[in-house]
């Protein structure tokens, strides 16, 4: 059984985004990335599936779709565990474009189960992971919370309105990954790092395809209002600025 976690490169939370001079793209001028936070615990949970030997994984490959740049973030996605990687030599325009390529470079793969991250906690749209199903025409559950592997088959747990739902698929299928997946992601230890400069990255040539996707411009949120301190002792101060400054009462 083979495993492959597509793992997308994103700026650090710590990062303070600045925006070009033409306000329709980001400066990532000194930014650091890291590896999408859902995906490394998607990581995380295919590694903890294949020490487990009863499991009979044979393999646990992460696919990305970037330039060289990136190189540095799949080498961690090497050092935490991952057997090997597939880089898909692109900028990731849109969701739709980044499926594609991830779909062409895998399909002829022969993996068994796709683990994507529910979102990129840069872009937030959640789409990649079902329209890489779609195009590799096989099963997909979104909302996955749990992954086990029983008999051969993937046995996993995914949230839906009210509850939870348990469900087992015989199939390749891809899984789309949230919170619970995994409790915290891994830190790669030196042995890991070591071993990461010698495992393979397979760096394949994009595919010609449409992007449906056009940023006309780029917006900062309002800033938050200051903050307004009320003594204790003045409750008719306090629901006056309820009533006429919040409007919540």
């Amino acid at each position: 059984m083979k495993i492959l976690v597509c793992i997308s490169n994103v700026p650090d939370t710590t990062t303070k985004i600045k925006f070009a001079d033409d306000n329709k793209s980001v400066d990532f001028t000194g930014v650091q990335w890291v590896i999408n936070p859902w995906d490394e615990l998607a990581l995380t949970r295919a590694i903890e599936l294949k020490e487990n030997a009863s499991n009979n994984i044979s393999s646990v490959v992460v696919a990305h779709v970037g330039e060289a740049t990136s190189d540095p973030t799949i080498r961690k996605a090497l050092a935490i565990g991952a057997d090997s990687a597939i880089r898909v030599n692109t900028k990731a325009d849109d969701a739709f474009n980044t499926a594609k390529q991830l779909a062409n470079a895998v399909k002829d793969e022969g993996f068994d189960i796709i683990l994507c991250g529910i979102e990129s906690s840069d872009h937030n749209g959640s789409t990649v992971g079902g329209m890489l199903a779609e195009l590799l025409n096989i099963d997909s559950v979104t909302g996955v919370s749990s992954l086990e592997i029983e008999n051969g088959h993937a046995k996993v747990i995914r949230e839906i309105d009210g509850g939870r739902e348990t469900l087992t698929v015989p199939n390749t299928a891809l899984f789309v990954v949230q919170k619970g997946i995994a409790k915290e992601p891994r830190i790669a230890a030196m042995r890991g790092i070591m071993q990461a400069r010698t495992k393979p990255i397979k760096v394949v040539e994009p595919v010609a395809t449409d992007s449906f996707t056009q940023i006309t411009q780029l917006e900062k949120p309002v800033p938050r209002a200051a903050c307004k301190f009320v003594d204790a002792d003045n409750a008719g101060e306090l629901i006056t600025l309820l009533q006429n400054e919040a409007k919540v009462l």
